[in-house]
């Protein structure tokens, strides 16, 4: 038989129903899908939670990425977005059909979850549940081990694959019972549940609002910028990125693609800007007088500030002076 496909997100409850499934002797391998807006890769490449876990329960870890057909999800979820730009409806249902296409591919019989009812209220709902299975076609193929008995046998429960009378009711938000089969289970090292995904943070949710209203046709380059520096909205065809330390300034630099102006200030020290967009006189100016307000020196109320392309050895040379809090916040995003 081939191996069943297990979600595996590296956190405490995916990891305790691997662990419950492996220890009824059934083979598999983990799955897991990443995206720009994960808060566990590196570089975006692979989750550092789910790669921890497979290797302490020894078992092979096949990575996805697929931040630009998720891109679409987010512009237009068909269930609508969490209390900020999460659509974790969608999100639960586009990950199951990427695990359903990868069962099919390997002639796996069903994957594993780790949800628990309950626990999450936009998808761990019992009606969303359903929805999920529903429109991944998985309907009958999805095991949940720690809410097993809360929901009618699956399958593989049916036919005997595995043992259902070895599964959980765990059910709601406290931790308390995974925290408990974890110590039973000598399961010690695991992340806290909190985070994993940008777009439930408040403040990255009204970027990326700002972003897709204002160019839709992002790309993931775009995205990253979000993570960095603070943001300025100054028309709605140009958008300032400020650094706020040495750090991000060098991150900004290494996101800047050509066509981007740089803004530093040429005779104190500041912070690196990238202008992506169109810009006219009006908007260098005001991109100027925002890099003033943050640089250390105020040279007599005038700060000489420098703009440039990477692409373009030209550089224009702007006096400004400083920019009052309330003028910025109106346009800080």
């Amino acid at each position: 038989m081939a191996k069943a496909i297990a979600l595996l997100s590296g956190r405490l409850d995916s990891i305790l129903a691997t662990k419950l499934v492996l220890e009824q002797g059934t083979e598999l391998e983990a799955v897991n899908f990443v995206t720009v807006f994960c808060t566990c890769t590196a570089k975006g490449k692979t989750c550092l939670a789910s790669k921890s876990a497979a290797d302490k329960l020894r078992i092979k870890l096949k990575v996805f990425e697929v931040s630009k057909e998720y891109f679409e999800i987010i512009k237009n979820p068909k269930y609508g977005y969490g209390r900020n730009m999460n659509p974790c409806l969608d999100c639960r249902v586009f990950m199951f059909k990427k695990a359903a296409q990868y069962m099919k591919e390997t002639g796996a019989p069903f994957i594993v979850t780790g949800e628990v009812l309950g626990e999450r209220p936009m998808s761990q709902r019992r009606d969303a549940m359903q929805i999920i299975e529903r429109d991944s076609g998985l309907k009958g193929l999805v095991l949940r081990p720690l809410s097993a008995k809360f929901f009618e046998p699956t399958i593989p429960e049916k036919t005997g694959i595995v043992n259902r009378e070895a599964f959980l009711a765990i059910q709601g938000r406290s931790r308390k019972p995974q925290i408990q089969l974890a110590d039973s289970l000598g399961i010690n090292d695991y992340p806290c549940p909190a985070g994993g995904c940008l777009l439930t943070d408040s403040g990255f949710a009204n970027r990326m609002k700002d972003l897709i209203r204002h160019k839709p046709d992002f790309t993931i380059n775009d995205v990253q910028l979000l993570k960095l520096g603070r943001h300025f909205r100054l028309t709605p065809e140009a958008k300032l990125i400020v650094g706020r330390n040495q750090d991000e300034n060098k991150r900004l630099l290494n996101l800047a693609k050509d066509g981007d102006l740089y803004f530093n200030p040429s005779e104190v020290r500041g912070p690196t800007g990238i202008g992506r967009g169109v810009f006219n006189n009006n908007s260098l100016s005001v991109a100027s007088i925002i890099i003033a307000r943050y640089s250390d020196g105020k040279l007599n109320g005038q700060i000489k500030v420098i703009c440039r392309q990477e692409s373009n050895s030209n550089t224009v040379s702007i006096t400004a002076s400083s920019l009052g809090l309330n003028e910025l916040e109106k346009m800080r995003i």
